[in-house]
């Protein structure tokens, strides 16, 4: 073989590799937008966009910052636990909590301290209903929860009672996913989002008013109303 015809059989054969590693990008390409698009429709086919003449924000509006990242939680071994200054504790499955309590609806706007915010239509039980099952004790002045990656934050009683505040399963229509707080999200109206606890397993009654939670414990005010 001449060296002319071994320079043209070097030039095919990396004419022909290229055309092979570029084949392989745009498959990869489009592989990854069709896993994409197909995620994005699966997860929330049904959600509600508009609500009694108000617009809502999307469910992918409201970011993920949690401290260990999403929580797969079992719903067969999930028990939400109902403790501390109260007459008998509970344990309860998702279902128990979902179907045994009387359901809301409302129209709640959660903002961030990083920004963001979202309007959203929730769905869920009372706080104060779980409580008074439990036969909460006159002297719980705040409420303590806990989610399963061992986030915490507190609230006063008051202020949940009279505020009606839910724990939410439902946004703009959707059951709650992993992504975005399964089983319970606490709807903590006129509260900056870091008082918004997902992955909710356990709610604790007490009378530790000095109690700081995951970020308050950090720096972040223990009052996290919105001007």
């Amino acid at each position: 073989m001449t060296r002319l015809e071994k320079t043209k059989t070097r030039k095919q054969i990396v004419l022909a590799a290229s055309i092979i590693i570029a084949v392989m990008l745009v498959a990869s390409v489009a592989i990854y937008l069709q896993s994409t698009s197909t995620i994005t429709k699966t997860l929330y086919p049904t959600e509600i966009r508009q609500y009694q003449g108000q617009n809502l924000s999307s469910i992918n509006n409201v970011y993920e910052n949690a401290i260990k990242g999403t929580q797969y939680i079992n719903q067969t071994s999930y028990r939400l636990t109902v403790t501390g200054l109260v007459n008998k504790t509970i344990q309860s499955t998702y279902d128990e909590v979902v179907s045994s309590h009387q359901k809301y609806q409302q129209v709640v706007t959660i903002y961030c301290v990083e920004g963001w915010n979202a309007k959203i239509l929730w769905e869920g039980i009372l706080v104060k209903d779980l409580l008074q099952e439990a036969g909460v004790s006159q002297n719980a002045s705040v409420v303590i929860f806990h989610a399963s990656d061992g986030y915490t934050t507190a609230l006063p009683m008051d202020y949940l009672i009279q505020n009606n505040i839910m724990l939410a399963f439902k946004m703009n229509g959707v059951t709650l996913t992993p992504q975005i707080g399964w089983p319970f999200m606490l709807v903590a109206q006129s509260q900056y989002g870091y008082k918004w606890i997902k992955w909710l397993t356990e709610i604790e009654a007490s009378n530790d008013t000095s109690y700081l939670g995951y970020w308050e414990s950090r720096g972040y005010p223990n009052n996290a109303a919105i001007p």
